[in-house]
């Protein structure tokens, strides 16, 4: 199977949290993401997540299985850096809508603003790329990728959703890119309020896609995480729990926080 993800480190490499990416190995797209908790604290990756180098002009952000609390969730430490972890997929928004995952994040990054390019890092990033019909753009988007697909040999997704943690746009709001209509941020957590605890969030990713983009979604090829602060230079330190798609929404709020 081609590997449908590496477009998508081309993308980020043109929207500022880049300059240019080596393509990411090509691994099976699985009909589930394999949790973190089932392995080992160490240094080897999780099965099914694969390293994403965005650049090899850029320091990459250090991810690492650990223990917390007896459970094994991945650490990450950037520092002027920027890099993640991806994971091939093949599923049906209709049929998984809703996405659940863990995190917590220490403190945010103090100049970040992802509204600004010079200035878009975020201590956490949930990334989810979409499969389409690339006849079906705008003529602009369609250039687009067309200059990108000319510069680095990839076809970049058909759509991509990132849920980030802001510092100070609303709750829930949609941020455009600044290069293609594409590509969509959504603010899932903002500001100080819950710094320091763990957030357990569900995101109904049909409904999100949606609204953010304003059609029927194809279907998922991908997740990723991501913690960047090479726009900023400055530090983040954050930690992710397990994540995974589901077809029903959970009991009670869309977010808890826990200790």
């Amino acid at each position: 199977m081609p590997n449908r993800l590496a477009p998508l480190l081309a993308l980020l490499a043109l929207t500022g949290c880049a300059t240019s990416g080596p393509e990411v190995p090509a691994t099976v797209a699985l009909p589930q993401v394999n949790s973190f908790s089932a392995h080992h604290p160490g240094d080897r990756l999780p099965s099914g997540w694969q390293p994403w180098t965005l650049s090899r002009f850029k320091r990459p952000t250090e991810y690492r299985l650990v223990d917390y609390q007896g459970r094994t969730v991945v650490r990450a430490r950037a520092r002027a850096s920027a890099s993640g972890l991806v994971h091939p997929l093949e599923l049906d928004p209709r049929q998984h809508p809703y996405l659940h995952w863990h995190w917590k994040v220490e403190q945010l990054i103090a100049k970040a603003d992802n509204t600004q390019k010079h200035l878009e890092d975020s201590p956490v990033r949930l990334v989810v790329s979409f499969g389409g019909d690339h006849d079906q753009l705008p003529l602009a988007d369609r250039m687009f990728f067309d200059n990108v697909r000319l510069l680095t040999g990839q076809q970049l997704p058909y759509a991509t959703l990132m849920y980030i943690w802001e510092n100070r746009a609303p709750l829930d709001s949609v941020i455009d890119n600044r290069h293609t209509g594409r590509i969509k941020m959504i603010v899932a957590e903002s500001g100080r309020e819950r710094l320091g605890r763990w957030q357990e969030v569900t995101r109904n990713v049909l409904a999100d896609y949606r609204r953010a983009f304003g059609e029927e979604p194809g279907p998922i090829i991908g997740i990723g995480i991501m913690t960047d602060s090479d726009n900023t230079g400055d530090n983040a330190h954050a930690w992710y729990g397990d994540i995974e798609f589901r077809r029903g929404a959970p009991a009670g709020p869309a977010v808890a926080s826990q200790n």
